[in-house]
């Protein structure tokens, strides 16, 4: 099925998905350098995060490279912004944001991110960036975390 923004706007498509999308589209591209640039071509499209989330309380512990985060619960759906000063990092984390945006917290907490490795990210990323992007997947996840345990509060 080809990918529709439309149907990402709306909701209609999985994690799963998503992210079998994302495989797709890097199955095409073998060089590195060429995955590296889809990257940093997706990083470039990220929306700006409001300069009112760039404070250290939204800085990711544990990358390289300062990147800030923030989550916002809507219609019980997950949003994320982000942003970082470096361009692969800045890329990797919209990559995150495509896959994750909009799924409810339940479904964060609950999916596993097989993308990476399908596509190789991991391995091809210097020890320190591979750090990273295993503490940006962490605090994502945890603010999935803390909403849902919010949500199963309310819900009591």
């Amino acid at each position: 099925m080809p990918f529709s923004f439309f149907a990402y706007l709306c909701g209609v498509m999985t994690i799963n998905q998503l992210q079998d999308k994302i495989i797709e589209d890097f199955e095409g591209v073998d060089d590195w350098m060429d995955r590296y640039a889809m990257i940093i071509d997706l990083g470039n499209t990220l929306p700006p995060i409001e300069e009112k989330y760039k404070t250290p309380e939204h800085l990711i512990e544990g990358c390289q490279s300062r990147v800030w985060l923030n989550a916002e619960l809507r219609d019980g759906k997950v949003y994320y912004t982000a942003d970082s000063d470096a361009i692969i990092v800045k890329g990797i984390i919209a990559l995150l944001i495509e896959v994750l945006n909009g799924h409810s917290p339940k479904e964060i907490v609950d999916c596993d991110l097989y993308f990476i490795n399908r596509i190789g990210l991991a391995e091809n990323l210097s020890p320190t960036r591979s750090n990273g992007l295993l503490a940006m997947v962490k605090q994502m996840k945890m603010y999935a975390l803390a909403f849902k345990a919010k949500e199963d509060a309310e819900n009591k």
